[in-house]
């Protein structure tokens, strides 16, 4: 679907000083989700002076755009590399819709980053479109950016999330990496409830959203240095859910790089996210030197 793009008026909500640049809150009227939409910005001291590029972190189930800025510590390595991090919500807000607040793995903060086509969640839920067409419209044109230097990265959900969006569009995003991510939703009861809910029963359209599917059809060019993923080994999802094994071999079969670290004791919360956030946002900062 097109969904044309008027330039909302961004409004902040808040800021705070950090690592030297600033924490900010932001909310805009989404023509995409057709509701007020709070997304987080991370400008470090560089974009005081020039632009810089631009990181896109996609949350996990239950997450809003508080989440990942209060737990990841990633503000320290934002700064340290001269990135600027957006976080957005990871749903529609506030749509009142019969059903949506019901269980945390659909509906109200749980989005899945696809654009709905059942009746009744195609109006309003379509984060797809919103992460990969009005956010960066709006961040482009409201802040310092380097448009041309974009990466993606996420958590659980998120990784899904931002493993589809660099999939689905070759070239948008320099690199793209996940933490514990789900990696073929089609496979797993997270996913295949979350599809059936907003894309209905038509598997073919499931996997057009499914990270495993995506890589085994990509012929767009490579990104910058290698899709980077890290999974915990005690992650009580890993076995069920998140399947990276099908991930990796769905890369191959496409010879695209990709590196999955597994560690020793880790499970699937923020305190494993932030021991290895550092490495992700070095890991993007190099391959936006590489592309320049």
């Amino acid at each position: 679907r097109n969904h044309s793009l008027k330039m909302a008026e961004v409004k902040l909500d808040s800021y705070s000083k950090s690592f030297g640049g600033f924490q900010k809150i932001y909310e805009h009227k989404s023509d995409v989700t057709k509701c007020s939409m709070k997304f987080a910005i991370y400008l470090p001291p560089q974009a005081e002076h020039s632009k810089v590029p631009v990181l896109y972190w996609l949350s996990g189930l239950t997450c809003n755009e508080q989440n990942f800025i209060v737990k990841s510590g990633a503000q320290k390595y934002a700064a340290e590399h001269g990135v600027i991090i957006v976080a957005p919500d990871t749903s529609p807000r506030g749509c009142k819709i019969d059903g949506d607040n019901e269980s945390y793995d659909f509906g109200v903060g749980a989005g899945f980053y696809v654009d709905a086509t059942e009746e009744k969640w195609k109006t309003n839920y379509n984060m797809y479109s919103y992460v990969t067409k009005e956010l960066p419209a709006v961040v482009n044109a409201n802040f310092p950016v380097l448009s041309d230097q974009q990466g993606i990265f996420g958590h659980s959900m998120g990784g899904h999330g931002a493993l589809i969006c660099a999939l689905k569009n070759p070239g948008m995003y320099k690199s793209v990496s996940a933490l514990a991510p789900i990696c073929n939703p089609i496979n797993a009861p997270l996913g295949q409830k979350a599809f059936t809910g907003y894309l209905g029963p038509d598997k073919e359209l499931w996997k057009r959203y499914d990270a495993t599917e995506l890589a085994k059809s990509y012929s767009g060019p490579m990104f910058s240095n290698y899709i980077l993923i890290d999974q915990g080994k005690d992650d009580e999802f890993l076995a069920t859910q998140l399947l990276p094994d099908n991930f990796i071999q769905g890369c191959q079969s496409r010879k695209i790089p990709v590196v999955l670290r597994m560690h020793e004791g880790y499970d699937h919360g923020y305190f494993f996210v932030s021991s290895f956030i550092g490495d992700h946002i070095k890991m993007h900062a190099e391959a936006f030197k590489q592309s320049k």
